[in-house]
């Protein structure tokens, strides 16, 4: 290591200023450093003029890929003096529409001086390929995607700012009354005849809203040799996806055919019992809400979507040939800061492992 390098600190790039101290240990903990790498892979992205995929929906409700400035999508240049980088916080633009304790959201961005909130964002890094799909062809790997039941409740919120005015809130509560009044939500046998009417009625929301989806979801992928412990030497980037791609994801099974409620149905049953509630009360109980409608399911996460399905989102050249280099990452950990990585999980440990990425 030369002397220029001996005197940096450990940090990472483009953070000038963050809730997290880069220089302590507990800072790169998986917990922390799966939300503030990818913060500042975006970042990094940004000052090569990268733009991030952007999962969204069209008028039709289907999905497509466009790109997103890393500007747009955090609220600020990443790079300024003026962009700070809250983590785990919580994040009062959504605040106002649900009652009870407050969850935090995994990235806050806020301008440092005005110290106003500029976007909520919650971040998954995800390995490629998964399980799922490690033995199948490289093009038709996927990720696993995790969605917890917070992430609804900020998706719902997202919906509500969109519906906040009384005009609009109009609007929404006609969209929502085409489904037939529902007694008691937590019975099954009252719900799931309702079901097909209750999925229709979240896709005319969404198609509604079209123009004004927002980024929800930061997901930076990460693409191993297959199910080898080595990163491919194309190895990094970045998907990000509108709260209405979100709803996409629960949206791959034919309707039709349902004869139970799964995590799928009961993630847009929430959905469509938080707007109801918004537009009846101002304000809905989320953890309630997660609470009564867990018809027989563990409400430790909303669902899963396993590689074979995400694939079909996120298929476009850049998941096949990822943009960032793995000998990149010496220019995202700066100043040692891959010794101070505990190897919890997966990505930690092939950092870990990789020295020679870092020389």
């Amino acid at each position: 290591m030369s002397d220029k390098e001996k005197t940096i600190k450990p940090g990472l790039f483009g953070q000038k200023h963050s809730s997290r101290d880069y220089t302590k240990a507990e800072c790169w903990g998986k917990n922390q450093f799966n939300s503030s790498f990818p913060a500042s892979l975006v970042a990094y992205m940004y000052s090569k003029d990268l733009k991030p995929i952007y999962i969204k929906t069209n008028k039709d409700n289907k999905t497509i890929h466009t790109s997103i400035d890393s500007n747009e999508l955090l609220g600020i240049d990443p790079l300024s003096d003026d962009a700070y980088y809250n983590y785990e916080a919580g994040f009062s633009t959504y605040e106002m529409f649900y009652q009870g304790e407050r969850e935090k959201i995994d990235l806050v961005m806020m301008n440092n001086k005005t110290k106003e909130l500029l976007s909520g964002l919650e971040v998954k890094l995800t390995a490629l390929p998964d399980n799922t799909t490690k033995s199948l062809p490289e093009k038709e790997w996927g990720t696993e995607i995790v969605m917890r039941p917070p992430t609804i409740c900020f998706l719902a919120c997202s919906i509500c700012a969109n519906y906040e005015s009384p005009k609009d809130k109009e609007k929404l509560r006609k969209m929502l009354r085409n489904v037939p009044q529902i007694n008691h939500w937590e019975e099954i046998n009252e719900v799931l005849p309702n079901y097909g009417k209750i999925l229709d009625a979240i896709l005319a929301i969404s198609a509604d809203m079209c123009k004004n989806q927002k980024p929800l979801i930061i997901q930076p992928v990460w693409k191993t040799d297959g199910n080898k412990m080595r990163l491919k030497d194309d190895c990094l980037d970045v998907f990000v996806w509108s709260n209405l791609a979100v709803i996409q994801m629960c949206c791959t099974e034919d309707v039709s055919t349902i004869n139970k409620i799964n995590r799928f149905n009961r993630t847009i049953i929430w959905i469509y019992k938080m707007l109801l509630d918004f537009v009846t009360y101002d304000t809905f109980d989320y953890k309630r809400i997660i609470r009564l409608q867990s018809y027989n399911l563990a409400n430790d996460k909303a669902f899963a979507l396993p590689g074979t399905k995400s694939h079909v989102f996120l298929d476009c050249p850049e998941i096949v040939k990822p943009r960032i280099s793995k000998y990149e990452i010496k220019n995202i950990i700066l100043g040692g800061g891959q010794d101070l990585l505990s190897p919890e999980r997966r990505f930690d440990a092939v950092l870990v492992n990789s020295t020679d990425i870092f020389e």
